[in-house]
């Protein structure tokens, strides 16, 4: 059954879903917006940083973090959103091979032609919440995306996606990794809500929302209720061709920013949140393992990972004995322990989960915002200063808006869809 449609008329007028904290992220987020197309690489101060590529993930994380804030009815944000949207229709886009390469510039022609299924995973998303906000352009560009995934990344005999592609297609590499088919089961999830959307219904988009979803629930059940379970919850990242685990992988670049050695903790933390989207998507029909893998999963982050090195804080990644590996300070480790803490605690009605809810945010505010930007700082050191090993500066609002927003709205496939039935549940009770 196709969802009821929002009702007709203007967004909904700025309220308690869209203030305080997300509403000062989202304003130093729209810094980022580029007269010439897409968004840019934000320094710690708001500015644009013109000397960085101009890097397709980052464009199609602000085109869904604004899809959103459109529907909540920020007035710049549906522009933003559409201004995402014509970027990654138009000059992102490769013309000649088609799918979107890693990055442009900054040197005029200089690109990285890379077909990554991490990128790729969120120009989906970005289509998928631009449909669900009703962006001009979204539909289109959800069909683009569905094909190439689908085309492209998509091993069904596997039943997860491919890494990584030659510009041209014509090569694809032999590493597998987890972190972009979790944010495939995410983008997944999003495109299944938005199909339901199309006034051609399925039909429109070449694949339906029921295979989107259980596309989702398949990789969940081999990641999670598979490698995790049987690692007592020390999920690995990182394979080769034939889906073998590569323990070591990047031991010697401990601190990759998409590749890390060893367990990530904030990976965890967000297959836990992922694996209760799924299950509110599938309904009375979700696997019984969903959520008992999810508090599981949440509760070894939580007690291997925080404070691992004796201070207070998420640690980046620990080895295969639970040792402290990189001890940095993630903010976005923190905002998926936030959103992970907020779901666990609407699903099972636990108060635990609500206390940690509590505990997280008071430490993201007592460490990680910054009040003079109103975004926060991306890196800390266990002492609390701002670090620049990983990340320089504060280009992602992506984590944080999804934080904020997950206390506030009811759970659904994806953020966007609850998003949306928050802002109808409202507009019915004016």
């Amino acid at each position: 059954m196709r969802p009821p449609t929002m009702p007709a008329g203007p967004p909904a007028e700025p309220g308690p879903l869209l203030s305080g904290e997300l509403a000062r992220l989202l304003s130093f987020a729209a810094r980022a917006r580029r007269d010439d197309d897409g968004f840019g690489y934000l320094a710690a101060d708001g500015s644009l940083l013109p000397d960085r590529p101009q890097e397709t993930y980052l464009t199609a994380r602000m085109t869904h973090v604004f899809s959103l804030a459109a529907m909540l009815g920020r007035p710049d944000a549906a522009a933003l959103a559409e201004h995402g949207v014509r970027a990654l229709t138009g000059p992102f886009r490769d013309a000649e091979f088609g799918g979107w390469p890693a990055s442009r510039g900054p040197a005029p022609g200089e690109l990285d032609g890379t077909k990554a299924a991490y990128v790729h995973a969120f120009v989906l998303l970005a289509a998928a919440s631009a449909v669900t906000a009703g962006v001009p352009g979204g539909r289109r560009l959800l069909a683009d995306a569905l094909a190439v995934w689908n085309g492209r990344f998509w091993d069904d005999a596997a039943g997860l996606a491919v890494e990584e592609w030659s510009r041209g297609w014509s090569s694809c590499s032999d590493y597998r990794g987890i972190n972009a088919n979790m944010h495939g089961v995410e983008a997944m999830l999003a495109a299944a809500d938005a199909v339901q959307l199309l006034p051609g219904g399925p039909g429109e988009a070449g694949v339906s929302a029921a295979g989107l979803r259980g596309r989702a629930l398949g990789v969940l059940e081999r990641v999670v209720h598979g490698w995790a379970r049987e690692g007592d919850w020390r999920l690995p990242e990182h394979f080769d061709a034939g889906w073998q685990v590569l323990p070591e992988y990047n031991a010697d670049r401990p601190s990759d920013p998409f590749r890390p050695y060893g367990v990530t903790v904030g990976h965890q933390l967000e297959w836990s949140r992922l694996a209760l989207h799924a299950r509110a998507a599938a309904g009375a029909g979700a696997p019984a393992w969903l959520l008992p893998d999810a508090e599981a999963l949440y509760a070894a982050a939580v007690q291997r990972g925080w404070r691992a090195d004796g201070q207070d804080g998420f640690v980046y990644t620990l080895d295969w004995s639970d040792r402290p590996v990189v001890v940095a300070r993630m903010h976005w480790v923190l905002a998926e322990a936030i959103g992970a803490a907020a779901v666990l605690a609407e699903v099972t009605g636990d108060p635990r989960y609500e206390a940690d809810h509590r505990r997280w945010l008071a430490h993201a505010h007592d460490r990680f915002r910054d009040d003079a930007t109103g975004s926060w700082h991306h890196e800390l050191t266990p002492e609390g200063e701002v670090g620049t090993t990983t990340w320089l500066g504060k280009p992602d609002a992506y984590h944080v808006a999804q934080a904020l927003l997950l206390p506030r709205i009811p759970l659904r496939g994806s953020i966007a869809a609850g998003v949306r039935a928050a802002v109808a549940r409202r507009s019915a009770l004016v």
